[in-house]
């Protein structure tokens, strides 16, 4: 009977699942998939709950308890410009959650454990820990702790070679021989250098694909932990994660025509060139004469980046932009995929400010219209409207698809400075004849903008 009942529970959790995934693939349907992914694993961990029995029941409410009173305080106070860096370590703690149970199950099944379980074993700590210490680095990056240029040296990939030999030796023996236990620690040792190496070799502009990609690594592992527990749910949740993953980190790459091979050793921003010098003369605006150009215009189009996610201008902006509506403007938001920090970080700050939906455009559908458009306003972006990407064949930006900003009839740029984006690569569109820029922060610049309107 309880079993009966664990399997319907189950089944219900997978099917939430898979509804998670496709309602969070539209910005529309997105808080009903993250609903539907929170009721999904809450049923699955009362499933669970039920099933096994258990022996310390203290031990499981105190688990509960910490684990909630650090959840729901994330959960309700965490600022939205830092879901790249909880996501990141999300990645970290499920992976190493995941990597010390297969641990334990390794030690409580010697010397009876098989061949097959000892693969899958294998492959789901080394999955676990690499995840762990390479999600660990990609918060440090993000929360700027460390810098987040590559850290490139010569002999760097035969370093990070010398650290997969020793990992597949150590695996092999395992495997061959799952009595060698002292073998386990090695192994272990070696997957959290790897995951730290490899890291730390990726530049900052590559973190939104670096998150998919571990992401997928995480959700491999529990894959993988759950064919050894022959615990079917965590099988399915596992390869939903693991899947997605790697198709978000697929499209990732070819938002920013880069290869799976090219993010992990590719260095991106670490190379002395950085193309071409962009020269000419920077057009300096005041609010005023923003005001005047955004007053006249009958079409505007936002392109956002994670300049605006520093000021937490999202809400400011959605101001201004029923106010340009109606002020007669069609106003429309250019969305880069790569924007920001993580996949998406751009939908879910203009989504949590409730611009509306079909204002928010992907950048292959938005180009076309740039031509027509009578004002840009780049707000904080910076690599992903950087033209050098078309214009620059020595660029390291080259191929990469952009946001055309530069064909509007006029730009303005709002930046606090000159300084070059994450990727450290110098902007031409900073000096094109058709560009203005407005000093300042963003969200500061944006207000007065709002207060030129209503005392207009």
């Amino acid at each position: 009977m309880i079993e009966s009942v664990v399997g319907y529970l189950y089944v219900a959790s997978a099917i939430l699942f898979v509804l998670a995934l496709k309602w969070m693939s539209e910005v529309k349907t997105a808080r009903r998939g993250n609903w539907a992914g929170s009721l999904g694993m809450l049923i699955a961990i009362a499933a669970t709950m039920i099933a096994f029995k258990v022996q310390r029941t203290d031990l499981v409410i105190i688990a509960i308890a910490v684990g909630s009173l650090i959840g729901v305080p994330l959960a309700l106070k965490l600022p939205m410009t830092a879901v790249p860096q909880r996501t990141a370590m999300s990645h970290a703690f499920g992976a190493l959650a995941v990597a010390l149970v297969g641990t334990a199950e390794y030690y409580q099944r010697i010397p009876q454990i098989s061949n097959f379980a000892m693969i899958v074993l294998t492959a789901e700590m080394i999955l676990g820990f690499l995840t762990f210490t390479g999600s660990t680095v990609a918060f440090l990056k993000l929360q700027e702790i460390i810098p987040g240029k590559p850290f490139i040296y010569r002999g760097r990939n035969f370093v990070i070679g010398a650290v997969v030999a020793v990992i597949a030796v150590m695996a092999a023996g395992l495997i061959i021989n799952p009595n060698n236990h002292f073998f386990l620690p090695v192994l272990i040792a070696a997957a959290l250098v790897f995951g730290l190496l490899l890291v730390m070799g990726i530049g900052g502009a590559d973190m939104p694909t670096v998150i998919a990609i571990l992401n997928a690594y995480a959700g491999l592992s529990a894959a993988a932990l759950g064919f050894v527990l022959d615990n079917q749910l965590l099988i399915v949740a596992g390869t939903l994660d693991g899947a997605s993953g790697f198709i978000l980190a697929i499209l990732m790459c070819k938002a920013m025509n880069r290869s799976f091979v090219n993010v992990l050793f590719g260095g991106f921003g670490a190379t002395a060139s950085k193309g071409v010098i962009a020269t000419g003369d920077v057009k300096p605006i005041n609010i005023e004469d923003v005001y005047l150009m955004l007053e006249a215009a009958s079409s505007v189009t936002f392109v956002p980046g994670y300049g605006m996610a520093v000021s937490q201008a999202q809400q400011v902006l959605r101001e201004l932009g029923e106010l340009l509506e109606k002020n007669g403007a069609e106003v429309l938001y250019g969305i880069h995929p790569v924007a920001g920090r993580m996949p998406g970080h751009m939908n879910v700050l203009l989504a949590e400010a409730n611009v509306p939906y079909d204002q928010l455009i992907e950048a292959e559908l938005i180009n076309p219209k740039m031509p027509t458009t009578d004002v840009c306003v780049v707000i904080g972006a910076n690599d992903v409207v950087n033209p050098a990407a078309k214009e620059d064949k020595t660029s390291p930006l080259w191929g990469m698809p952009i946001i055309e900003v530069d064909k509007s009839r006029t730009v303005i740029v709002l930046k606090r400075s000159m300084n070059p984006g994450f990727a450290g690569i110098e902007n031409p569109l900073f000096f094109k004849d058709n560009t203005r820029m407005l000093f300042g922060d963003a969200k500061a610049s944006i207000q007065a903008l709002i207060s030129e309107f209503r005392s207009g």
